[in-house]
């Protein structure tokens, strides 16, 4: 389907609001917009009056730390759990507000699972008297978020002593499908 196919009504008035404030570059004309309605018309609606949504991917399981996630092979859960991927990058949250380290935390996570780095150490500290850790407390519930879930596959501590540290297994990366795949993959 072509973008000309798909635009409804509003979206060509929008479009020809904005291309009459655009001008040509120089040695090309201006084409004139075209008139009426697409060849495709929008889909009828359903019974009841509700178009039919497009089909979306289910959401995923949450994350436990430390527990093996489904469709992670034994053998690297076991190289992840025991330590033995070294994480490719540390973001200490030592100090930081809980919403500071939340954006730090969202930013490091983004930046390294666009340059397709697979493991990452979040240290948050054990935290001193009780009722304090608050950062390791709201850790799991971060990772849960949908918008950081979808890039971390796996979490353990480094060791089960030391709670005050996280490793994350982040997703790999796969290219952008020409039918608009997800990008990442287990």
């Amino acid at each position: 389907m072509t973008a000309e196919r798909s635009k409804t009504g509003e979206d060509r008035e929008i479009w020809a609001a904005y291309a009459r404030g655009v001008r040509p570059l120089a040695g090309r004309k201006v084409l004139a917009p075209q008139s009426g309605r697409s060849r495709m018309s929008t889909p009828p609606p359903r019974a009841g009056g509700v178009h039919a949504e497009s089909p979306r991917a289910a959401p995923l399981p949450p994350l436990v730390i430390g527990g093996q996630p489904a469709g992670l092979d034994h053998a690297t859960w076991q190289r992840f759990r025991t330590g033995r991927i070294a994480p490719e990058r540390r973001l200490d949250l030592h100090g930081h507000t809980l919403d500071r380290a939340f954006h730090a935390l969202r930013a490091m996570l983004a930046s390294a699972h666009a340059e397709g780095v697979r493991c990452v150490e979040v240290i948050t500290g054990r935290g001193g008297a009780e009722g304090s850790g608050a950062i390791r407390r709201e850790l799991p519930e971060w990772l849960n978020r949908a918008e950081l879930r979808v890039l971390v596959l796996a979490a353990a501590h480094p060791h089960p002593a030391n709670t005050g540290a996280t490793r994350l297994l982040l997703r790999k990366r796969l290219r952008a499908t020409a039918q608009g795949g997800t990008p990442w993959r287990r």
